[in-house]
């Protein structure tokens, strides 16, 4: 553990800018390495690979993101859906630099990190909530689908054979969660089945499309059709092109809108359109980009006067995801409004930060960055070490 430590915690003196790059994507870059050294020192557990879900740690720590009640009081780490935002943080760095230290990261802490969740007693397998060492916890589709995305991403950067073949059995998974109650659509938790969900369903059509790009398998873009037309026709909001959270099996919708929910339709819209050519699919990518920026960011003026458009307060993760979805539009229409606007709140919360420890605070941008609470989650500091690193490869 020590000597893992030593050489992530060195990261930050050891990473440097390649000559073709900007200073402003070199200042990102580092930004997202130096984040990454604060969140290993200060979320790491004396098991490789296990985080505490929040610094400071504290064993009556309660979540409220889980199906059922949070029963782990002592000892705790975190739970699955956190930790695997570390997958996405780590492979965003290793698309934005191509060193070879990342995927070392890879292969030594994130995937025998994940390995401790992994429930082969069940079948389908997948990942579930808790480490299987504590006895069954719920298995969440989108806990799931986050890890086999990046599984995917992993493959495309690597070329390791293993990390396809482990999104397809995560695939399996999904697919067992897919039935015609409402005519189709994923169920939000196995041991729950209540509704069908934009965070289960979105994502799910974003799998299929990039197994398809993976693979060349027909039956995963047809998947990614069918699933982004039913959420699409049942949970998208005709007036404003937003998405709204789940449909109970009673038809019954939560309204809540969420930044994951659109940025990861958005994201399906765009992979639909380079993988068809069908102009229903820019289209829509463009409708819901701008419904985005008009529902999810604000304008704002900095203390010099500068003016741009800023996120508002919110899950951070959520946004991370979010941004996914404005970066493959960007590789189809190169319109760098949304993504400066992504960069400018980014820069001014990582010049602003209050924290002497590097680490940022929940759920706030740059409107209360000084009210921030003590306590800090592991996933917004996964989250933006991601945001980081994907904005440091665009100009």
């Amino acid at each position: 553990m020590k000597k893992l430590l030593v050489i992530t915690l060195c990261l930050s003196s050891l990473f440097s800018c390649s000559t073709h790059k900007k200073k402003s994507q070199c200042e990102l870059s580092s930004y997202a390495v130096a984040l990454l050294d604060s969140t290993l020192k200060y979320y790491s557990t004396a098991r490789i690979g296990l985080f505490h879900e929040n610094y400071p740690s504290k064993d009556d720590d309660m979540v409220t993101y889980l199906a059922g009640e949070d029963t782990i009081r002592k000892n705790r780490v975190a739970y699955l859906w956190p930790t695997s935002g570390m997958f996405s943080a780590v492979n965003a760095l290793l698309r934005a630099s191509d060193d070879n230290r990342f995927k070392q990261m890879l292969d030594s802490m994130i995937i025998p990190g994940l390995e401790c969740y992994w429930d082969s007693l069940r079948l389908p397998v997948c990942y579930q909530s808790y480490i299987a060492e504590a006895g069954y916890s719920d298995r969440f589709y989108d806990d799931n689908l986050w890890i086999g995305i990046d599984f995917l991403e992993s493959y495309k950067l690597t070329k390791k054979s293993n990390y396809l073949s482990s999104a397809e059995k995560i695939w399996k998974f999904i697919e067992s969660g897919r039935d015609s109650v409402l005519n189709d659509g994923i169920y939000w938790c196995e041991q729950k089945k209540l509704s069908k969900n934009t965070c289960s369903n979105a994502p799910a059509a974003v799998f299929a499309l990039k197994l398809y790009e993976a693979t060349n398998e027909k039956k995963y873009l047809e998947a990614g059709k069918e699933l982004y037309h039913w959420t699409k026709s049942c949970l998208q909001d005709s007036t404003d092109y937003l998405y709204f959270d789940n449909i109970s099996l009673d038809g019954k919708i939560n309204e809540t809108k969420f930044q994951y929910n659109s940025g990861q339709m958005l994201q399906a819209a765009s992979l639909l359109y380079k993988q068809t050519g069908e102009k229903e699919y820019l289209t829509d990518a463009h409708n819901l980009a701008k419904a985005c920026n008009d529902y999810f960011f604000e304008d704002f003026q900095t203390e010099e006067n500068h003016n741009f458009r800023a996120l508002k307060n919110g899950n951070i993760w959520f946004v991370a995801i979010m941004l996914r979805g404005f970066e493959e539009l960007y590789q189809i229409d190169k319109n760098p409004v949304y993504l400066n606007n992504f960069k400018e709140t980014l820069v001014y919360m990582w010049k602003h930060n209050p924290n002497t420890n590097g680490l940022f605070g929940n759920d706030v941008f740059v409107h209360d960055i000084d009210k921030q609470k003590e306590s800090k989650w592991l996933l917004t500091q996964a989250a933006l070490i991601e945001m980081y690193a994907r904005l440091s490869v665009f100009e």
